[in-house]
C-alpha cells in the first residue's frame, strides 16, 4: 500500500475507535480489505503515536492525558500533515503582524514558515517557538515568563498570566490536544488552560491548528467553546462531515492540501464568516 492509503487507513481505525472504543485487526483486515499482517503493522505505527493502546488481537482507546509524549518527541508524529498545516497557518500572518504562538509541535512548524515574513513581531510562551525565530532579524520575538511546564518547553502560571498585560496581540496562533463540539476546546493541563484562557480575551482573531488525531477527543481541564475559535487549521484527512459542523458554527476552517509541500492550501470557506 502507498503511503496515502496507508494515511488514509490509520484515520479511518481512529474513527473506528471513536466509534466502539475497541477494534479487532481480523474486523479491520474485512473491512479495509488487506490483510491482518497490514493491519497489525498499522496499530503498530499508531501505538507508537500514541493514538490507540494495542491489545490481544487489537487495540483500544486511550485518553490523551495518559499518552501526551514531551513537545520535543511529538514533533515527529504526523510530521508530515503538521508541515503542511504550518505552511497554511503561516499565510494567515502578514508583515506587520503581532502574533501569539502558544506552545507545542503543530505549531513549532508554524513559527518555522514565519521565518522570511518582514516586521512581525511574536509573543511566545515556548521557549522551542522563540528558538526557531531566534536568527530572523526581521521578526521581534518576545518570551513571557513564568513557571516551565518541561514537557512542552512552555512556561504557564500566574506570571504568565501577567505578563501578557503587556503586550498587544493582532492574532493568537494555538494547538489544543482535544476538540469536540459540545464539550468544546480541552487539555490535560489546568495552569496552561488558565494561561490559554487569559490569551483568548486578548483578541477576536483566534487561529486554531490541530490535525486529524485531535477531533472528537475531550481532555480532563476546559479551556473554552469551540466557537472561541475565529479559524481552524487542519489536513486533509480530518473528517469533511465533522468540519461542515464546525463551519456552521460560523468559524472559517482552512483545509492544507495533501500536497502542501508545493506550498499551497485549499480553503472551505465558510457563508458565516
Amino acid at each position: 500500500m502507498n503511503k496515502l492509503l496507508r494515511e488514509e487507513r490509520h484515520s479511518k481505525i481512529l474513527q473506528e475507535l471513536q466509534n466502539h472504543g475497541q477494534v479487532t485487526a481480523t474486523e479491520l483486515s474485512k473491512t479495509f480489505g488487506v490483510s491482518e499482517i497490514t493491519i497489525r503493522r498499522d496499530l503498530r505505527e499508531l501505538a507508537k503515536e500514541g493514538s490507540l493502546r494495542r491489545i490481544y488481537g487489537g487495540a483500544v482507546t486511550v485518553h490523551p492525558e495518559e499518552t501526551e509524549p514531551p513537545v520535543v518527541q511529538r514533533i515527529s508524529y504526523n510530521e508530515e500533515v503538521k508541515k503542511s498545516i504550518g505552511r497554511a497557518a503561516a499565510e494567515l500572518v502578514h508583515d506587520g503582524d503581532s502574533v501569539f504562538i502558544g506552545s507545542g509541535s503543530t505549531t513549532t512548524y508554524v513559527a518555522r514558515n514565519l521565518v522570511g515574513k518582514r516586521k512581525i513581531t511574536v509573543v511566545t510562551n515556548a521557549l522551542n517557538i522563540a528558538m526557531e525565530l531566534a536568527m530572523d532579524e526581521e521578526i521581534t520575538v518576545i518570551i513571557i515568563g513564568g513557571m516551565m511546564r518541561s514537557s512542552e518547553l512552555s512556561m504557564v502560571g500566574h506570571i504568565a498570566e501577567k505578563s501578557l498585560q503587556e503586550v498587544r496581540l493582532d492574532k493568537i496562533i494555538l494547538g489544543i490536544p482535544a476538540i469536540h463540539l459540545e464539550k468544546g476546546l480541552t487539555n490535560d493541563y489546568l495552569p496552561e488552560v488558565m494561561t490559554d484562557r487569559t490569551l483568548l480575551g486578548m483578541t477576536n482573531n483566534v487561529i486554531l491548528v490541530a490535525d486529524h488525531t485531535k477531533f472528537n477527543k475531550v481532555c480532563s481541564a476546559y479551556l473554552a467553546p469551540i466557537t472561541a475559535v475565529t479559524t481552524l487549521v487542519t489536513d486533509y484527512l480530518t473528517d469533511k462531515k465533522y468540519l461542515d459542523q464546525i463551519m456552521d458554527l460560523g468559524i472559517a476552517v482552512v483545509v492544507a492540501d495533501k500536497e502542501e509541500s508545493e506550498n499551497q492550501s485549499q480553503s472551505i470557506p465558510s457563508e458565516q464568516t
